[in-house]
């Protein structure tokens, strides 16, 4: 993959970093989709399988510097840079939006993530009645997975870890929201509150779960990229088409839980349309702004794109 590359360019990785790890912290958005719409998807996917027992084998044989290369080290280490520093500060602006003006973030995302379908989608050439179907299947198998209550579970060090295992799988598959995941398991408030807290052990073996889980799911996916790309972008674009179930502005609660600081949060929404949250809510449903701000979040999809095209070409 790529390797020469400059200062700037493992810049530019470590801005597509940041926007990843803030796409993260919201359930129903995937930094896979940033990846993916900025030309990184692939790329990451190779170095994450790199780093398996191959690399140890380049370790033993050649030292630390072929080992480094071999995995491609700079450009991860850039990457996840990216992710951490936006989890530790741009996702607690992220997460603000979402409590206090839920519909304009929401709306956002949906724009971004509808033009993200397309951006996945028109690299498909040919669609075969197999390419089709594959699509529906991601389609349903996302709108399935956000139709699903949240769950409730006593925190240990096992699930910590189960949890970190199964929501980064989610986190690197573009239209499937790892904080989602979190937020199915139970355990999206335990995590949001041990990296405000600094609660270094839970964060350490929630880390142990996402290598883990990292290193085996990314085995899979460069095999489906190597053998059957074009099947497994439909996959992905259904994935996306699937998750907008999700990221809906509009939702009228069904049912509701205490979290242990006495706080109301939702437990199961419906979509509804605008005119009916403001009928329900008697609060403005702001129709003309979401509208906006779809737009701008397709816009977003735009210089996405220019800038994978841009990583590509370099």
């Amino acid at each position: 993959m790529k390797s020469l590359r400059t200062k700037s360019d493992y810049a530019g990785v470590a801005v597509r970093g940041i926007l990843m790890g803030a796409a993260d912290a919201v359930p129903g958005v995937s930094g896979g989709t940033i990846a993916f719409m900025t030309g990184i998807y692939e790329e990451l996917i190779f170095s994450l399988k790199q780093c398996s027992g191959s690399a140890i084998k380049v370790l033993l044989k050649s030292g630390i510097k072929a080992t480094w290369q071999h995995i491609n080290g700079s450009f991860l280490l850039a990457l996840f840079s990216g992710i951490v520093i936006s989890i530790l500060t741009l996702s607690r602006v992220v997460l603000y939006l979402l409590v206090n003006h839920p519909i304009l973030l929401w709306s956002f995302f949906f724009g971004l993530i509808l033009a993200a379908v397309w951006s996945v989608v028109r690299h498909i050439e040919k669609w075969e009645i197999g390419i089709i179907v594959t699509f529906l299947i991601g389609t349903v198998s996302a709108f399935f997975i956000t139709t699903i209550s949240p769950t409730t579970i006593e925190t240990s060090p096992f699930i910590v870890f189960l949890s970190g295992m199964i929501a980064i799988c989610a986190m690197i598959l573009p239209g499937i929201s790892g904080s989602f995941i979190l937020l199915l398991l139970g355990m999206y408030a335990p995590m949001l509150m041990a990296v405000k807290e600094l609660q270094f052990m839970t964060l350490f073996i929630f880390a142990g779960g996402c290598a883990t889980g990292l290193l085996s799911f990314s085995h899979v996916l460069s095999w489906m990229f190597k053998h059957y790309k074009t099947m497994t972008l439909a996959l992905l674009g259904g994935f996306m088409l699937g998750s907008l179930n999700k990221v809906w502005p509009w939702k009228q609660t069904i049912e509701t839980v205490i979290d242990r600081h006495g706080k109301e949060i939702p437990l199961v929404q419906n979509n509804i349309l605008p005119h009916t949250f403001e009928t329900l809510n008697t609060q403005p449903a702001y129709m003309w702004y979401a509208i906006l701000l779809m737009l701008f979040g397709m816009g977003m999809v735009v210089m996405l794109e220019k800038m994978g095209d841009k990583s590509a070409n370099n």
